[in-house]
């Protein structure tokens, strides 16, 4: 990062959410806020009302991850992908730009079912967080039971297709996608491992290829 073409030696920092692309926060570095969180790998900033550094998280708990840096075409700015701990805005949000409810913008389908996922892996890791959870309560009775729900959804699935329900058909697809989820989580995998082989069928290679 080129600090020295700014006036007080800060680039503004960009941090985003790994897994779900969901932007999370704005903060600013200097050399030795950048030099802390590759030591330590958590997103620490340089505070200009404290004159200060400050990690993400001191006082929460709720700390960003480093996942990735990337800096921009001018290395003057730079984007960090993170796993956060829990809400980065101290207002209890995800993101320090989400919008009161009523005015807030619809998330990207595929950010929605990565913050889905995300929840079902902690019922899985934290089963007793919250007893009375229906993806705990699945978790309890093992895959046996998990795998028979999967395969009830994608029977009722297909049957509203093939009927041409279409607004059964959104609320089955619905539930097949959720205990899919439960599903993969319980068997040590996650969407982006499914998607990984997605990527995989899609790369055309010259001179011989599959194609979707």
């Amino acid at each position: 990062m080129d600090f020295a073409k700014m006036p007080d030696g800060l680039i503004p920092v960009i941090v985003q959410d790994a897994h779900t692309g969901q932007v999370l926060m704005l903060g600013y570095q200097n050399e030795e806020a950048q030099r802390v969180t590759r030591q330590t790998g958590r997103v620490t900033f340089f505070s200009r009302s404290k004159q200060r550094l400050w990690t993400k998280g001191e006082t929460s708990g709720n700390y960003l991850t480093v996942v990735s840096e990337h800096e921009d075409c001018d290395q003057d700015a730079l984007l960090i992908l993170a796993r956060p701990d829990g809400p980065t805005c101290h207002r209890g949000t995800t993101s320090c730009f989400e919008q009161p409810q009523q005015t807030r913008y619809p998330a990207p389908a595929v950010s929605f079912v990565a913050e889905l996922e995300r929840l079902v892996q902690r019922r899985y890791q934290h089963p007793d967080e919250d007893p009375k959870s229906y993806t705990a309560s699945l978790f309890r009775k093992g895959m046996p039971k998990i795998a028979q729900k999967v395969g009830e959804e994608a029977v009722e699935t297909v049957i509203d297709a093939v009927g041409g329900n279409l607004e059964g058909l959104k609320g089955e697809a619905a539930d097949l996608l959720y205990h899919l989820l439960v599903l993969l989580t319980a068997s040590g995998l996650s969407m982006e491992d499914v998607v990984d082989v997605l990527k995989q069928r899609h790369t055309t290679i010259s001179g011989g290829v599959r194609r979707e």
